[in-house]
């Protein structure tokens, strides 16, 4: 990708990602809360959790496709030394994924090296998926559903494409990945999704009419569809169209 002279703007954009006065920010801590309470109250009946806690548990890092795996073992090290041994590297959007088909035995012969306590009798496994979101947990399950049981997969929850459009905007940029540039013609990197969003709209067709209401009457304009722009920004993102990037 070509070196971009305005560039040294970019020591001004974003450090933090911040929801603004977005609904969401105010919707999820409860949903957060929600959550941590029904888990806690499920931990009774858990045999495998992805945590800290006495019981086993497999750190399954999803998205490797999007990952730049040139550091997994340097990873993989890093959390030997911190007790944590199983793990696992997946794509849950692989329709056969290796690591995927590993998952059950794995965790299978995992439960059944360590005492299940109240649970020993019992020949039934109950497993928890925990993780913050747009990771993958939802595609994991599906993943497991379509490999294990053959069967059809769970639509994912969307937070909101505008917010994790805006979100992968600023990972890039802190990231130093620029190639949406490129990709979508862009004069220089910006920080501002609503510029980066209307030129995707623009580049792509992609438009909607809607009425304005003038002092001589309604008329009919033509404006970007900026939620289908956020739509396949973040779909380009997951097919690897701007790079193999790690988030976090």
């Amino acid at each position: 990708m070509r070196l971009y002279h305005a560039l040294r703007n970019v020591s001004q954009f974003r450090t933090v990602f911040d929801f603004g006065e977005r609904e969401v920010a105010h919707w999820f801590p409860g949903h957060m809360a929600k959550g941590l309470k029904q888990m806690r109250a499920s931990l009774k009946n858990v045999d495998c959790i992805e945590t800290l806690d006495v019981r086993p548990h497999l750190l399954i890092l999803n998205k490797m496709d999007l990952a730049d795996l040139s550091n997994q073992q340097t990873i993989t090290k890093k959390l030997e030394k911190k007790g944590v041994r199983n793990v696992l590297f997946t794509n849950c959007l692989k329709q056969s994924d290796d690591n995927i088909k590993k998952l059950v035995p794995l965790v299978v012969e995992i439960i059944e090296s360590k005492p299940r306590f109240h649970r020993d009798e019992n020949t039934n496994f109950c497993l928890m998926v925990i993780g913050v979101p747009n990771v993958g947990k939802s595609s994991l399950i599906n993943s497991l559903r379509r490999t294990n049981l053959k069967k059809g997969t769970i639509l994912d929850h969307l937070v909101g494409e505008d917010i994790i459009a805006d979100y992968l905007l600023y990972s890039l940029n802190r990231l130093g990945k620029f190639s949406y540039v490129e990709k979508y013609d862009l004069q220089e990197p910006s920080d501002d999704i609503q510029h980066v969003l209307k030129r995707i709209a623009v580049k792509l067709g992609k438009t909607q009419r809607v009425k304005a209401i003038t002092g001589v009457g309604n008329i009919t304009i033509t404006v970007p569809n900026y939620t289908a722009a956020a739509y396949d920004f973040i779909r380009t993102f997951r097919k690897g169209e701007l790079g193999q990037v790690m988030l976090d």
